[in-house]
């Protein structure tokens, strides 16, 4: 298995709603090493997603982004665009640059399914 070991980076301040609940939505930060790369995550609804963007040029950086994209296609692979609270999550956590204007997600079970699939265009680390 690839993924070896995982640390909480902190919790996002819950919002509460008037009755004391949290609202759907609330999210927390950490980071996950995936194939000896440490990359950062948000927790959203109980599921780990991953900044796309650090995904390309932290993990599959010696493969070209079309060959990416054509296998998350063939995966039926679909990210989701981030708000702008999560976006700003990501950048405090140093997943994107502070530069960033958007940023898309890519679930943690999509990750190791791409992860898998590319295998074979990769030269071992």
């Amino acid at each position: 298995m690839f993924l070896t070991c995982e640390g909480t980076f902190g919790i996002v301040p819950t919002t509460m709603d008037y009755n004391g609940e949290a609202r759907p939505g609330d999210f927390h930060a950490g980071y996950q090493e995936i194939e000896g790369i440490n990359l950062g995550y948000l927790q959203i609804n109980g599921t780990q997603m991953f900044a796309l963007a650090q995904v390309l040029n932290d993990l599959f950086k010696d493969i070209p982004r079309t060959t990416i994209s054509k296998k998350m296609e063939t995966l039926k692979i679909k990210s989701r665009r981030c708000d702008l609270k999560e976006l700003r999550t990501l950048k405090a956590i140093n997943s994107v640059p502070t530069r960033a204007v958007k940023c898309s997600l890519i679930s943690k079970a999509d990750l190791e399914a791409l992860c898998t699939s590319c295998k074979s265009l990769s030269p071992r680390r």
